[in-house]
């Protein structure tokens, strides 16, 4: 447990019981984000039973669930850094979540497809190349929380779309 008398907003929302407070405990993918070393890829990884789950309902519940994670996500992951007093706190993983989401779309159910989609976006997510490193940057709120998590996304998804296309020319 962190020093409750330390400044750090984040520390302080722990210390604080902050994963009593709804929007955290869901901006922090039900606390996962506060589990230390690296909280983008343990949100990416609660992403794959939720991305199972919405798959087992069909395309169109699949898309609707991602939609609604990003109409939640924007406003939410929003609230919650302002509540920590940060602006883009890492143990915040809805965005990690609905980019994950994003690239797994791109494939069919399979534990190599999901496996690869779930190593790329996390490659594009950590290395933020070119217009990924731009919208984290630039946009900011909400927004730009979940923004370079869904350019991270689409582009992974792009990229596993290719995999998986070139994998079944080549089974």
């Amino acid at each position: 447990m962190p020093d409750p008398t330390r400044t750090d907003p984040a520390d302080q929302a722990r210390a604080g019981g902050a994963l009593r407070d709804p929007v955290l405990w869901l901006a922090t993918g039900c606390g996962v984000g506060w589990i230390g070393g690296a909280p983008g890829t343990w949100g990416s990884l609660v992403a794959i039973p939720l991305a199972l789950l919405l798959r087992m309902g069909g395309l169109g519940v699949y898309w609707a669930g991602f939609a609604l994670s990003v109409a939640v996500g924007i406003p939410l992951t929003g609230i919650a850094a302002r509540r920590l007093g940060l602006s883009d706190p890492p143990m915040i993983v809805w965005d990690e979540m609905a980019g994950q989401l994003l690239t797994l779309g791109f494939a069919p159910m399979g534990l190599l497809n999901w496996s690869v989609g779930f190593l790329l976006f996390r490659f594009f997510d950590i290395l933020k190349p070119g217009p990924i490193r731009w919208v984290d940057r630039k946009v900011q709120g909400g927004w730009g929380i979940m923004a370079d998590d869904l350019a991270a996304g689409l582009i992974a998804g792009l990229f596993l779309y290719l995999f998986v296309s070139i994998y079944q020319v080549i089974s």
